[in-house]
């Protein structure tokens, strides 16, 4: 399996997915992918030029401003974390909430689904307040968008899984422990009862859009994730199984959303092949 997705990531990913392979399961050089991460960066700390492949322009967005500090905090680089602060919370709302997109990318092509808005929007939000707790950050903006997830999450009935997902990593980091417990445990029961997970049972479930629907691994990449509890060791059992046996004949993986503009497929294919053997290898499986 892995042979297969070296080759596959060698013919079609990007030089970032490469590297963040190898220093995944090869003892690859941190500092690369810390260097793969930084062309994405922008002056005033925040991240853009297609490093979400959805947005092609160059301008910082909370999107991918959220991906690249995941990944560097992966490899154990902080460096990017107070300038990315600062950048997030001069483009948040009064409240807290972070757009999905910001005007500035309205300048350049990006896939339908980035909506510029004026409000905050809680997946965002929730993503980037998860990181920032993950690093035991500090500020009033962090302080503002925690409370803004608070009283949403707790006040959530209906969803689609991207948010729920959202809502889950914010879940995992947020200091108060007990209140994170009890909340997703509520959020378990909302994916449940509105049918946001496919459990591989056949049932109709719902998605953002038709087929993007979320499997078990989806809401726990990994077996500390709160979301774990969301399901029997039957159901993420199987969600595994189905997961090693979504592998293409290429080597790779693929993805159920739409390819609006042909490049996004091939660099799509790269980041999700790598994050399934992430996955995979956190449970065991590789």
């Amino acid at each position: 399996m892995i042979g297969d997705a070296w080759e596959f990531l060698w013919v079609r990913a990007r030089v970032l997915e490469v590297r963040r392979f190898q220093w995944l399961f090869f003892g690859g050089d941190a500092g690369a992918v810390v260097d793969g991460v930084s062309v994405y960066r922008n002056p005033d700390g925040g991240f853009g030029h297609g490093l979400e492949p959805d947005g092609r322009g160059p301008s910082s967005q909370p999107l991918p401003t959220y991906t690249a500090l995941s990944l560097l905090a992966d490899v154990g680089h902080l460096g990017a974390v107070d300038g990315a602060l600062a950048f997030v919370s001069s483009v948040a709302c009064g409240d807290g909430g972070v757009p999905n997109a910001l005007p500035s990318s309205l300048d350049h092509p990006r896939a339908p689904w980035w909506v510029v808005g004026e409000e905050g929007d809680l997946l965002m939000t929730a993503l980037l307040s998860s990181f920032f707790h993950r690093v035991g950050a500090r500020g009033r903006w962090l302080d503002l968008a925690t409370e803004f997830c608070w009283e949403r999450i707790e006040a959530l009935d209906e969803s689609h899984p991207y948010e729920v997902n959202a809502c889950a990593r914010f879940l995992d980091h947020v200091p108060d422990r007990p209140r994170a417990g009890v909340a997703s445990a509520r959020l378990g029961e909302l994916v449940r009862q509105r049918g946001l997970v496919d459990l591989g049972d056949g049932a109709v479930h719902d998605g953002y859009a038709v087929g993007e629907t979320h499997t078990a691994t989806h809401y726990a990449p990994r077996p500390d994730c709160l979301a774990r509890q969301w399901f029997s060791d039957g159901e993420m059992g199987a969600a595994l199984d189905r997961l090693v046996a979504a592998r293409q004949d290429d080597g790779g993986w693929t993805f159920p959303w739409a390819v609006w503009t042909p490049i996004t497929e091939f660099e799509w294919r790269g980041i999700v092949t790598v994050d399934a053997l992430a996955t995979l290898r956190a449970y065991g499986r590789v």
